[in-house]
């Protein structure tokens, strides 16, 4: 009996030697094909919309809004280059403290947005009426390798902008947590 006791506690040490090494083959599969969090956004994963901000003695604002869509997770860095269509005379500046933002992660749904401010006091013929404004995503391709246009172009509906020497800008905040704030 005591050789049967010996060949089956080998058998047992040998089953779970095997177990073992299946499991951390099992586990290290599973880590090395999991998708990265921190994965910069594609325009492919997020929605995005210009929402009217509140004027204020000559002041206007707007946001640019991403809202992540479903099962998707991505990071927006802190300053996202954009442009203007339609408004040649117009500046188009990032704020200083953009660039030193921290990077926001959206997840499934939520939201992240970007403050746009421009001046529009100045008589008519001193203004300009861009036709749409641009936001380039920072990546194209996506962990799972499917590749977008970085361009997200949205038709520009916030009215003219100054054109004038002294005010002919659009400055450009940093992307920040939560949704637009009207």
């Amino acid at each position: 009996m005591s050789v049967r006791r010996s060949v089956l506690a080998r058998s047992v040490t040998a089953l779970a030697v095997t177990g073992a090494a299946a499991s951390a083959v099992v586990a290290a599969a599973g880590t090395a094909s999991a998708m990265p969090t921190d994965f910069h956004c594609t325009s492919s994963q997020i929605d995005t919309t210009l929402v009217a901000g509140s004027p204020g003695a000559g002041q206007r604002y707007a946001s640019v809004e991403f809202t992540a869509k479903p099962g998707e997770t991505c990071t927006l860095q802190g300053a996202l280059p954009v442009t203007l269509t339609g408004a040649g005379g117009v500046t188009v500046t990032a704020d200083p403290a953009a660039a030193d933002a921290p990077a926001v992660t959206v997840a499934d749904g939520g939201p992240a947005s970007m403050l746009l401010h421009w001046t529009g006091i100045e008589a008519s013929e001193n203004q300009v009426q861009p036709s749409s404004v641009t936001v380039t995503a920072p990546q194209t391709t996506t962990p799972r390798g499917d590749v977008s246009d970085p361009a997200i172009t949205l038709p520009w509906n916030q009215g003219p902008l100054d054109d004038s020497a002294e005010a002919h800008g659009l400055t450009v905040g940093a992307v920040t947590a939560g949704p637009a704030q009207p």
